[in-house]
C-alpha cells in the first residue's frame, strides 16, 4: 500500500475516514459507530477483548462477521456464565461452525473470565483498565497508517499485568489494538471525521 492510500480517504457522503475499512459496510459501521470510542462498561470490555484474542492470526472483519455467532455461543459474553465452562462445554463449543473453533482460545476465554471477576470484584474492570491512561483516551494525531505503531510501552505493560492475573491471548500487540478499538487511545487519523468525536472526556 503507497503512502497516499494509508491516508484518510473521501466516501461518497463527502466524509473522510481511517482507510482500513474500505468501502465494505460491516467495516464501515464499526468503524463509524464503534472503533475509538470510548468504552466503559467492564462487561463489554471483556467481550471485546476476548473477541481480539480470537483475531490473533486472522483478520477482524473475519471475527466482526461472527460476532453475533459469538455471542450466541458465549451466553452474551456473561463473565460469571463463561467462567463456569467445563470440559464439556468447551468440547461443544468445539463443534459450534459459527465461531473459531480453537480449544486454546476457548479456554483462554474461561481462563479471562475468572480473572476478570476477581478484577470486577475488587475495583471493577473498567477502572481497573482505564486507571493505565489516567481515566481518559490518549488522543494521537496520526495523518497516515504508516505513523500508528502495532505496540507501545503501555500496551506491554497493560499485557504484562493481564497475564499475571490469569488472562490468556493477551500480547503486547492485541492490546494496543484492544485500546484502539475502546477508545482508551484515539488512533483515528487527524483527518478521519471520527477522530474528534472519540476524543473523550475524563473518567467521572
Amino acid at each position: 500500500m503507497n503512502e497516499v492510500l494509508k491516508r484518510a480517504i473521501p466516501h461518497e457522503d463527502g466524509l473522510l475516514r481511517c482507510p482500513w475499512p474500505g468501502h465494505d459496510p460491516v467495516y464501515l459501521a464499526y468503524h463509524d459507530q464503534e472503533w475509538g470510542a470510548p468504552e466503559r462498561d467492564s462487561r463489554a470490555l471483556y467481550e471485546k477483548l476476548v473477541l481480539d484474542g480470537f483475531q490473533a492470526g486472522l483478520s477482524w472483519i473475519a471475527i466482526l462477521r461472527k460476532r453475533d455467532n459469538f455471542r450466541a455461543a458465549f451466553d452474551g459474553f456473561d463473565p460469571l456464565k463463561i467462567a463456569a465452562y467445563d470440559e464439556d462445554k468447551i468440547a461443544s463449543l468445539m463443534q459450534d461452525a459459527g465461531i473459531v473453533r480453537n480449544r486454546a482460545k476457548i479456554a483462554g476465554a474461561v481462563a479471562s473470565a475468572r480473572a476478570y471477576l476477581e478484577i470486577e470484584a475488587g475495583q471493577g474492570f473498567s477502572h481497573y483498565l482505564w486507571d493505565f491512561v489516567d481515566g481518559r483516551p490518549i488522543v494521537n494525531h496520526f495523518a497516515s497508517l504508516s505513523e500508528v505503531p502495532a505496540a507501545t510501552p503501555l500496551s506491554e505493560k497493560i499485557s504484562r499485568d493481564l497475564k499475571r492475573r490469569g488472562f490468556k491471548f493477551c500480547g503486547p500487540t492485541i492490546i494496543y489494538a484492544f485500546m484502539q478499538a475502546v477508545g482508551m487511545v484515539n488512533d483515528h487519523l487527524v483527518d478521519c471525521w471520527r477522530h474528534a468525536q472519540c476524543a473523550g472526556e475524563p473518567h467521572p
